[in-house]
């Protein structure tokens, strides 16, 4: 098994991989263009594994210069089990930690019973009960769209 950074190649696998996932909501940001402009950005940062050149687990991270942020943590059904995300958890944390990021957010789907299990059970991640996500798409003509 072999654990490397996502590079811009690896979207096709990915995106149909989200697209099977019922707890990752797939939206215009993950087409191609904006994948690697997410991957340029935060270089290193997301990072996946892989058996035989199939993903098997994966998980996008960057950060805002403060805070780390995690989308798409996934681990194909069959690997599932094996403290994969765990282990992608971990990577992912140690690389956002070399570049002075000490606090990181994951956002989950409210219908998402397994991945809130899977955060929920992780010692040092808390269900945060004290902030709301408020969300606004603002395209390049200052038009605003519902999100």
């Amino acid at each position: 098994m072999l654990m490397r950074a996502v590079v811009a190649e690896d979207h096709p696998q990915l995106l149909a991989q989200w697209q099977q996932a019922p707890q990752i909501c797939v939206r215009e940001d993950d087409a191609f263009a904006p994948f690697c402009r997410y991957l340029s950005r935060n270089p290193e940062l997301s990072v996946l594994l892989e058996v035989d050149g199939q993903i098997v687990a994966s998980v996008l991270a960057g950060h805002d210069g403060r805070r780390g942020y995690l989308q798409h943590l996934l681990v194909q059904a069959q690997w599932r089990g094996r403290g994969l995300a765990k282990r992608l958890l971990s990577e992912v944390l140690t690389r956002l930690a070399a570049q002075g990021i000490s606090k990181t957010h994951v956002l989950v789907l409210r219908d998402a019973d397994a991945a809130m299990a899977f955060w929920q059970a992780q010692p040092d991640w808390q269900l945060r009960e004290d902030v709301q996500l408020c969300s606004c798409v603002a395209l390049p003509n200052g038009a605003v769209l519902n999100p």
